[in-house]
């Protein structure tokens, strides 16, 4: 070939090819390749036929290739076939061959004409060969033909797609002669994939069975459909000469006789046959090869970086090995322990940027859900009003009392307080259920050993069980405390003597003690009762405080819309739309004012029902609190009238003093809760996963039980061990080749248009048209315009304007010769 040095490139993919084809095709798709392709009885198989020199390749009709078949072909000095799938057995019976590739076809594909893209891998060695690798694919069908699916067409098409679309891959696209070349689908494939003609090599069979009178010497000159690469004629044997058992080298020798010999094809017969399309394509690929090694080392060097963590911790367990067993379990269950808390903590290499988990969704139960939770058993204030009226009924007698007794408010605090445990039990149920799931999340990396991950779960979900017990008792404990005692000295606390400060206290509620003007929330909400003739709804940019609700036009809070005080507003539940996708919640006026221009509420829509809750939660810190049930129809007093005005007053008082006394309860319990919680509950879970988790499984008496692969982790390894062992010997095979050689050039682009209708001028001397008398009409192809020569200049094309008599036309440019 005149590259020294390049007849290693071939060999050298075979070793590549050898060394992934244990790791499945996904690197194997990437290696440089010839795919042959072409229709039912292109003559595909005997061209593959005529390279070895020998009958190999199953005989048929309709889809005889039903399976890739990756030929390797090695110049040696003994002929014998060898398959992978049948490593170190020599065939040196051909039939044999054929017997074996029909015998692993049917192995996956069954006998019912069905297909499937695993391929087989042969390799032929041979002195009559040149060193080649070929992939077979199966013929092009339209029709499924008996028990195939009735989409065959289009999963051979995917097959032939998966190869031919890789840029690694030339193409030989065979079509026979006796078809019309226009609809040939290997070169419509080609073209799909290859548009630029760069990797494609026209293969055309069948020359001897065109009708008397035609020929296809315009296809071979390169002026009928172009090829970069240009075309290749071949003369296989018929099925009469297959029945027949003749020779395949008695072939070849009629081959070159009948190019020799015909008319139309003797003047190029040193560029056509068997032997020379082997030449060629032994050169291009090579030259290929080399071209292509490159960004096919880059390719192996990323799969081999991204698998290096994992094979190096998979290298490190040794599941034959007691005390590799035990330092793989130590090992898991320090990372899980340090995973766990890293989740809680927030401090995690990997940060979850689309939802909420952990420690985050703690902190908000902590600080939007518990509190929520609270505000809605103390919002109904009628029916509060009614209870402090019977206990003071109760509470006087027969009696008419002067004063508010004290008896009335502390029985009406008391079952305040005892109110509260529904809540606090919810809280820590809330909050044991996102430790348990932030158990799951790290206890996943554990499922590569089914018993160990099985027993983690089971000791730190008992585990977690028992301080819930644990800490709701404490939290009880609490909550009773705080009825023992009801402590009126407290400095909070608003007195009967100081009523202006308690009125004041009354209507600010708890949540006034946010105070100042700081910013509870900020976020999109869309108003959603706009009508449509004023513009339908829209989204908007809210900013919450301790004193107002405002809105924007967009988050950079330019232009605000408008701002709302909190006085007096009140939050009301919307029920979801049939057609909407939107969480709806309504603010309104307990004056009956309107709230937003013209409108009586203002309905705000959110995307989802964790955000609807968390915009409730932010409301109620800034004291705007649900809609309380209605004391009567009129909203006067309560259902029995108070129609002592003593009574009333004391009822008043006795309200005022109990909010006071419940917004100090509340400001602890929203204190003590989220502390005893962390106390008790997540940092106790924390220290028991680092410390105590490994003695309690050591303690089990079964640790080389628990250290047992599941087969699919099993198999898993195998696989990553044997990938990262395959692409470190490719790697290392490619680093011994020199690709620093000489290679011939890629044809530069086909220009066409130096072709001329047939109506042309004879010349003087003879007669004849410009080129060759016995050259059919010639159709006109349209040309690509200037074409990009391989050094980046452009080729322009100046024959337009001249008269066909004075300028000759120009032939494409010849294949480089093999030499």
């Amino acid at each position: 070939m005149g590259n020294r040095g390049m007849e290693d490139l071939i060999p050298l993919v075979n070793r590549l090819r050898d060394a992934l084809s244990s790791v499945g095709e996904s690197c194997s798709l990437h290696l440089p390749q010839i795919a042959v392709v072409g229709g039912q009885s292109a003559g595909k198989s005997s061209v593959l036929e005529n390279f070895v020199g020998r009958d190999f390749l199953p005989r048929g009709s309709g889809i005889v290739t039903r399976r890739p078949l990756i030929l390797q072909l090695l110049s040696d000095n003994t002929e014998y076939g060898e398959f992978l799938h049948c490593q170190g057995k020599k065939f040196t019976d051909f039939d044999e061959i054929r017997k074996e590739i029909e015998t692993e076809t049917h192995r996956l594909t069954g006998s019912n004409k069905a297909i499937s893209p695993v391929p087989i891998h042969l390799r032929i060695h041979s002195p009559h060969v040149l060193n080649l690798t070929l992939v077979d694919l199966p013929g092009i069908t339209k029709v499924p033909v008996g028990d195939q699916p009735t989409d065959i067409e289009y999963q051979v098409r995917d097959m032939i797609m998966q190869y031919i679309c890789k840029e690694n891959c030339l193409i030989l696209a065979v079509t026979p002669a006796n078809t019309d070349l226009a609809n040939s689908d290997a070169l419509k494939l080609a073209k799909d994939v290859d548009p630029q003609g760069l990797r494609t090599i026209g293969v055309i069979t069948k020359l001897d069975l065109m009708d008397e009178g035609t020929n296809a010497r315009q296809i071979l000159e390169n002026k009928l459909l172009p090829l970069r690469r240009g075309y290749i004629g071949v003369v296989n044997r018929s099925q009469k000469d297959i029945d027949g058992k003749k020779d395949i080298k008695e072939a070849l020798r009629a081959e070159k006789e009948f190019f020799l010999s015909h008319p139309a094809y003797k003047h190029m017969s040193e560029k056509m046959g068997t032997p020379y399309l082997q030449r060629i394509l032994n050169q291009q690929f090579t030259n290929h090869i080399r071209d292509t090694l490159p960004a096919f080392r880059s390719h192996l060097q990323s799969q081999l970086l991204a698998l290096k963590k994992e094979a190096e911790d998979y290298m490190q367990f040794n599941p034959n090995d007691p005390a590799r067993r035990t330092k793989t379990l130590l090992q898991l269950v320090q990372r899980f322990a340090v995973d766990f808390e890293k989740l809680i903590e927030g401090s995690g290499d990997k940060v979850d940027t689309v939802n909420l988990s952990g420690g985050a969704k703690i902190n908000r139960i902590f600080h939007e859900r518990f509190p929520y939770e609270l505000i809605k058993i103390g919002s109904d204030e009628g029916k509060l009003r009614t209870e402090i009226n019977y206990a003071i009924r109760n509470t006087h007698g027969v009696r008419t009392g002067l004063f508010t007794p004290d008896t009335a408010f502390e029985a009406i605090v008391k079952k305040q307080i005892s109110r509260l445990k529904g809540p606090c039990v919810k809280f820590i149920d809330m909050v044991s259920q996102e430790l348990t799931t932030t158990l799951y999340q790290c206890i996943d990396k554990l499922s590569s050993f089914p018993k160990l991950r099985d027993e983690t779960e089971r000791i730190v979900t008992t585990e977690i069980r028992e301080l819930e017990t644990k800490c709701r008792d404490q939290v009880m404990l609490l909550i009773d405390i705080q009825v023992a005692y009801i402590n009126t000295k407290h400095e909070d606390f608003v007195g009967f003597n100081n009523s202006p400060q308690m009125h004041n206290h009354t209507n600010t509620k708890i949540a006034a003690r946010i105070g100042g003007k700081q910013v509870i929330r900020k976020g999109w909400l869309t108003i959603n009762n706009i009508g449509i003739m004023k513009g339908g709804a829209k989204e908007y940019w809210f900013i919450l405080s301790a004193e107002n609700l405002s809105w924007f036009k967009d988050d950079k809070e330019k232009e605000k819309k408008y701002m709302l005080p909190l006085d007096n507003l009140k939050l009301r539940d919307v029920e979801k739309g049939f057609m909407s996708s939107k969480y709806v919640f309504a603010i309104f006026n307990t004056e009956l004012r309107n709230v937003y221009k013209d409108y009586k509420c203002l309905e705000l829509a959110c995307n989802s029902q964790e955000e609807l809750d968390s915009w409730k939660a932010s409301l109620l810190r800034a004291g705007v609190y649900p809609e309380k049930v209605a004391v009567d129809e009129q909203g006067n007093g309560p259902p029995e009238n108070l129609s002592d005005p003593q009574l009333e007053r004391q009822v008043e008082t006795i309200s005022n003093l109990v909010d006071s006394y419940m917004g100090i309860i509340y400001k602890t319990v929203r204190d003590l809760m989220p502390k005893t919680m962390m106390h008790l509950m997540i940092n106790s879970v924390k220290e028991f996963i680092s410390s105590e988790l490994l003695a309690q499984l050591y303690a089990l008496g079964e640790c080389s039980a628990l250290m047992d692969e599941s087969p699919e982790q099993q198999q898993h390894r195998v696989e990553v061990l044997q990938k990262h062992a395959a692409l470190k010997e490719a790697l290392a095979a490619i680093g011994e080749i020199s690709t620093s050689t000489c290679t011939t050039p890629l044809p530069p682009p086909v220009d066409s248009s130096w072709i001329k209708p047939s109506s042309l001028p004879k010349t003087a001397a003879s007669g004849k048209p410009g080129i060759r008398s016995h050259a059919p009409p010639v159709p006109r192809v349209p040309s690509a315009g200037p074409k990009s020569s391989p050094n980046g200049s452009r080729q322009h094309t100046s024959q337009q304007n001249r008269t066909p008599a004075l300028v000759p036309r120009r032939l494409p440019p010849a294949i480089p010769s093999v030499k």
